[in-house]
């Protein structure tokens, strides 16, 4: 007896259907076909374990089961469940008329037990636009599944209630989530507040400058100066995530396996991958290809901490994702492209020692020592960065001094959202970009229009610090962000000024 059932595979964060068609005839064997990888050859262990101690057998014929399309690889073990179903069906151990209406997929134990799976949200989506009734997954990723609206979702914890379900002797309770209640529950950072921080104010005022034009930024100051510090209250005074941007990033995180609590993702993401990371776990990749550090920022924040301790070609395979904001991982069988919209929060010592350029501290790296340090990051990553700003440490007195604490968080997250309003209401008719670091070329020349003195001042600057035509470009960026923050359309020469001051690691007397 021929049956077919239907799973789902996840390539990038999409998914696409798979048939699982299993026949029984004459003979003993078992013969499973259609690209599976190890852990689906397996399966045929776990799921006789699993029948067995649930009251059930595989009957001993000649079993086939080819999983089609037969061109695209198999990974994983979340395909247990609907062979097992399969075979039982096939077998006539259970009725076979609803399953052709559901995509059914869970890792099983050999208790019948199901284990939580990767992807599950991508797998939704898929089922509803393929038309499917309903999913059949594990208990621990209903939640999950169920931000997608118009599909059944049956959330079971064994093989068993999956069998009586299709038998029609025992009703599943579906689950259900309101998305926009969800969506309502994103969280604040209490624990990293701006509050926290004292002193640190033109260094405060660039990191609003990057949270409410979604630039990226780079802090260069000595050991204790609170680099890393400022860096974590970043996402706090980020905007909250549009609907949008939460289902995209939770599609990431649930390939991965990161969705513990199920439903949207709470908060912007918050990655700091320490400075040992492969280019494969920052960028993505592997055998089979899996989202890498900058996929997972997406929408939120990356922080590479200590910034020319990382391998340089760690850092030059980010330079493409900054540009274009995504990153393509190609095979000679397929392409994979993963988001990668994030902002860049770097971090660095200004010299080996960390106290060069810091008055309170003798020189003890030599000119030579540090231009041989900061020379691990190249000219074109600098230039992708639109916001250099030195962090100077604070003094005793002032860390001391019991004054009240200074603005908080959610004051500064107010006027980034204003800010973020703003440039949304200019890029209405161009759905590519939200906010001003996302403009490209034509879009900043239409977008940045400047005066006479403007003109005069940033060709001054760029004689004089040699900047390159992306450093020009990541200037006007930035300059059109201070004026946003203003309540200004037009960019002068007072935001030109501001924005060049930002390029410390452009300016020659910069190591003295």
């Amino acid at each position: 007896m021929l049956v077919k059932t239907f799973g789902s595979a996840v390539y990038g964060i999409d998914a696409s259907s798979i048939t699982i068609e299993v026949n029984i005839g004459s003979g003993i064997g078992y013969q499973l076909v259609g690209l599976p990888d190890n852990a689906v050859k397996e399966s045929h262990h776990r799921i006789g374990a699993a029948l067995q101690n649930s009251g059930y057998k595989i009957p001993g014929k000649y079993i086939t089961i080819n999983m089609a399309p037969a061109d695209i690889r198999k990974e994983g073990s979340a395909y247990d469940l609907p062979i097992a179903i399969g075979i039982l069906a096939a077998s006539s151990q259970i009725k076979c008329e609803e399953i052709k209406h559901f995509i059914i997929m869970g890792e099983l134990s050999l208790d019948g037990g199901l284990q939580p799976i990767k992807g599950v949200l991508p797998i939704a989506i898929n089922a509803k636009n393929s038309g499917f009734k309903g999913l059949i997954i594990p208990k621990k990723n209903a939640e999950e599944a169920a931000i997608v609206k118009d599909i059944d979702v049956y959330g079971i914890s064994n093989i068993k209630e999956a069998i009586d379900f299709f038998n029609g002797q025992q009703n599943l309770e579906k689950t259900t989530v309101d998305t926009r209640k969800e969506f309502a529950k994103q969280v604040e950072y209490p624990e990293f507040d701006f509050s926290d921080v004292r002193g640190q104010e033109a260094t405060k005022r660039c990191m609003e400058i990057a949270a409410s034009g979604g630039h990226n930024i780079i802090l260069i100051g000595p050991p204790g100066s609170g680099k890393t510090m400022l860096a974590k209250r970043l996402p706090g005074i980020l905007p909250p995530m549009t609907l949008h941007e939460a289902l995209e990033t939770t599609k990431i995180h649930s390939v991965v396996g990161n969705i513990k609590s199920g439903g949207l993702l709470p908060s912007r993401p918050f990655r700091a991958p320490h400075h040992t990371v492969s280019d494969v776990a920052l960028v993505g990749g592997g055998t089979y290809p899996q989202p890498g550090e900058i996929s997972l920022a997406h929408n939120g924040v990356l922080f590479l901490d200590e910034l020319p301790e990382f391998k340089r070609s760690v850092l030059e395979v980010m330079r493409q994702p900054l540009e274009d904001r995504e990153v393509t991982i190609s095979r000679a069988k397929f392409t994979i492209t993963y988001p990668s919209s994030f902002m860049l929060v770097a971090s660095m010592n200004p010299s080996p020692s960390g106290d060069f350029n810091d008055p309170g501290n003798p020189l003890s790296s030599s000119v030579a020592e540090t231009k041989k340090y900061l020379g691990k990051i190249s000219g074109p990553l600098l230039d992708r960065i639109d916001i250099h700003i030195e962090v100077n440490p604070i003094p005793f007195d002032k860390l001391a001094n019991d004054t009240p604490p200074s603005e908080n968080s959610a004051e500064i997250r107010k006027r980034v959202s204003k800010s973020r309003e703003m440039q949304t209401q200019r890029f209405s008719k161009d759905p590519s970009i939200h906010y001003n670091a996302q403009m490209n070329t034509r879009q900043i020349r239409s977008y940045c229009k400047i005066d006479s003195p403007s003109k005069t001042m940033l060709k001054s600057a760029m004689e004089k610090l040699n900047l390159s035509a992306r450093a020009y470009d990541r200037i006007l960026k930035t300059a059109r962000t201070i004026a946003d923050m203003e309540g200004n359309e037009n960019i002068v020469s007072a935001h030109i000024g501001e924005a060049i001051q930002y390029r410390s690691l452009d300016r020659e007397g910069w190591l003295g």
